[in-house]
């Protein structure tokens, strides 16, 4: 029966996101917003963008139904804040900073101020959950104790998933394709170790990203906006943190799950960073962006996204079920495909560039 009502929340969290978006991508709709191409845009006309309050809507609802039925939603542990359990924070965090961001999408937010609430969110849930990574562990190699570098290190994680995921939402498609592959292997770890909230949550963001993903795959009718890659971002890094605390996963398994999003994002920043460029301004640099430009198309990067991402969810889930040298290995083999993967996007460009070039 629960197996039932749990499915019941996610065929309701997908159907809900399906349908009010389809409503939001209408420019008429109270609640939508124009996305108008700028500098860093890969779309070239006015696209409506608060597609991800259908995303939070679809979640919300599926959540509630599997409430409503009384399915158990807390872990093996159930960190407390201030009396109430970290997974209500959790919800009622993701939904702040969600609505912070909606107005940001409608009307514009200084950076400090936006960068200032991702910041406060975070502490809360670290610091008042007890939600820190205390260690970081290679297999054969051993760990490493964070010790007083836990917390800031797991806010700035935290933080750095919650920003991440808006610097990624750049192409049709892209983050809530992440977002139902994501989601759906970290439901998979929640079922497979009993952790009812990551079951439950992870799998209804993952439908409900399905639910949207029906009207922003190429060519997209309507984005998810800030109100969406935002909350996701803080949502997903947030079910990450549970995950570890919980031991659920080790800090790999995520990280390798999510490296299609992770791993651009941090590589783009710090090459920028080096370059002496403004990294908070707004820029094509990124390699997916890269293979748009190099005359890939929205549908065919994304697609060669999505099959980065599975095989980046195969190697999680074998990474998962493997023993420490093993794990050692498939470490290994993801680093070099992450590696190739990104001297791949620059060859070709050099290549491009050497024809251009002659001609």
């Amino acid at each position: 029966m629960r197996i039932m009502m749990l499915w019941g929340g996610a065929v309701i969290s997908g159907l809900v996101a399906w349908w009010l978006t389809g409503q939001l991508a209408g420019a008429r709709f109270a609640l939508s917003v124009l996305d108008h191409p700028n500098e860093r845009s890969l779309h070239d006309r006015p696209t409506p963008r608060t597609g991800g309050v259908a995303i939070l809507a679809g979640l919300l609802c599926g959540l509630a139904w599997i409430g409503w039925f009384d399915v158990p939603m807390n872990g093996r542990s159930e960190p407390a804040l201030w009396g109430w359990p970290a997974a209500a924070w959790v919800v009622l965090l993701t939904y702040g900073i969600g609505l912070v961001s909606f107005l940001d999408d409608r009307g514009g937010i200084p950076v400090p101020v936006r960068f200032g609430i991702h910041l406060l969110a975070a502490s809360l849930l670290v610091v008042g959950g007890r939600l820190w990574i205390s260690a970081l562990t290679l297999p054969v190699l051993g760990s490493l104790d964070l010790g007083w570098l836990a917390v800031p290190v797991s806010i700035g994680f935290l933080v750095w998933m919650t920003n991440l995921y808006n610097f990624m939402d750049g192409m049709d498609g892209f983050a809530g394709g992440m977002t139902v592959v994501g989601g759906g292997v970290l439901a998979g770890f929640g079922a497979e170790a009993g952790n009812g909230f990551l079951l439950v949550t992870a799998m209804c963001v993952a439908a409900a990203a399905g639910g949207f993903l029906f009207h922003n795959f190429p060519p997209a009718r309507i984005f998810m906006g800030d109100v969406g890659s935002v909350s996701l971002g803080f949502l997903l890094g947030a079910l990450i943190l549970i995950g570890i605390h919980d031991g659920v996963f080790d800090f790999w398994t995520p990280i390798m799950l999510f490296s299609p999003f992770i791993v651009d994002a941090t590589v783009t920043l710090l090459r920028r960073a080096v370059r002496g460029e403004r990294i908070w301004q707004a820029h094509r640099s990124h390699y997916y962006q890269r293979l748009v430009l190099l005359g890939w198309g929205h549908r065919r990067t994304v697609l060669a996204e999505y099959g980065a991402m599975v095989l980046c969810g195969v190697l999680a889930w074998g990474y998962q079920l493997a023993d420490s040298r093993m794990r050692l290995a498939i470490l290994g083999c993801w680093g070099l495909l992450m590696g190739l993967a990104m001297l791949g996007v620059h060859f070709a460009e050099q290549r491009v560039l050497s024809v251009q070039t002659k001609v």
